[in-house]
């Protein structure tokens, strides 16, 4: 009953049209036909489905519907927006199979139901790597036949550790993820069930974040950049509470058995969420590159060999977490901009021009 009312709650936020046309900004030659799809509240990593028919991605609801991020999916033009998670805890990375049957997110419902701890920022920016984090999969039969989901099939459990950041290879063959269940975030490879793990980094440092390409040949991920020893133990202490400060991060390329692992950008800020263009010739990340204070993030691109960086969104609020299209022709990607409230995210879609 609760699940029920809150989503009657969401999709009474969101009346009106799906979605709206915004007007393009004049520098961002390479999105064209801007679409918003989604409208209030904190809404990011969306992601395509393999026919890009749907995309699923993680709101915080206003109005304190839900005790933190939860998971939904929605058709590709805004419509028919679902709640996909239980309604309890903190989600966040979610993914389609690509055969579309099942939905994947990483969640703390099991063993912390209610909101996120704050993050000690007296540590200064840091992220919270949360060890309740376990990765799930509900069915989409369940969800198309209108079921409330209360008890999702866990996939992957490392008690007492951070297990989330998961995308699906196309080919349906393997996910990867992210877990400090060894003493350091690394990033692993698996079967859609959990098994047959195989650990693909092994430096010291946060390596994470990892996307598989569309011809599921190549994982983009994100790696810290360390200036000395010092900046490495201090990564070590921190981790060892449970935080992460995301000052130095650079994206890296490798082969999807972890293989010809290649530094791609030596930019020396915050670099996240790169996503391999179809054609396998550049990558579209997320950084505060050029930012003296580090504050603003902007999409940017970069060939794969690390040259020809360019930056793609111009607005001035965060814009990040891109992800093209199976035919290259949209980018699907979260911003604060057009906010009905200050520093609103959400959802929006383009087209692409090379």
């Amino acid at each position: 009953m609760i699940a029920a009312f809150a989503l009657s709650v969401l999709m009474s936020q969101t009346q009106g049209p799906d979605s709206r046309a915004v007007a393009d900004v004049p520098e961002e030659s390479h999105l064209q036909n801007v679409r918003q799809l989604t409208f209030g509240g904190q809404n990011a990593e969306a992601y395509w489905s393999s026919d890009c028919k749907k995309i699923i991605y993680q709101s915080q609801v206003p109005g304190n519907v839900y005790p933190d991020e939860q998971i939904f999916s929605m058709n590709a033009d805004g419509s028919k927006k679902q709640l996909v998670s239980t309604g309890l805890g903190r989600c966040t990375c979610s993914y389609f199979t690509p055969d579309g049957k099942w939905l994947y997110f990483s969640s703390t419902h099991a063993t912390q139901p209610g909101p996120q701890p704050p993050v000690d920022m007296s540590k200064g920016y840091v992220w919270a790597i949360n060890p309740h984090y376990a990765i799930y999969r509900v069915s989409a039969k369940q969800l198309k036949a209108g079921k409330t989901i209360t008890q999702p099939e866990a996939v992957l459990v490392r008690p007492n550790a951070y297990v989330a950041e998961t995308t699906i290879a196309p080919n349906g063959k393997y996910m990867v993820w992210t877990s400090d269940s060894e003493g350091d975030l690394d990033i692993y490879r698996s079967d859609l069930n959990g098994n047959n793990v195989k650990k693909l980094t092994d430096e010291v440092g946060y390596d994470g974040g990892p996307f598989v390409s569309w011809d599921s040949k190549k994982i983009v991920y994100r790696r810290d950049s360390f200036k000395d020893d010092t900046a490495k133990k201090s990564y070590q202490d921190l981790l060892k509470e449970h935080m992460i400060r995301p000052s130095r991060l650079e994206i890296w390329i490798m082969d999807a058995d972890g293989s010809h692992k290649k530094q791609v950008t030596k930019l020396g800020c915050a670099s996240f969420a790169p996503f391999l263009h179809p054609s396998g010739k550049y990558i579209v990340f997320s950084s505060n590159y050029g930012d003296p204070k580090g504050r603003e993030f902007d999409i940017f691109k970069i060939n794969v060999d690390g040259t020809g960086l360019e930056r793609i969104t111009h607005s001035k609020d965060f814009d990040g977490f891109p992800m093209f299209s199976r035919d290259g022709k949209k980018l699907v990607f979260a911003s604060n901009r057009y906010g009905a409230a200050p520093h609103d995210t959400n959802v929006f879609v383009a087209d692409w021009k090379n």
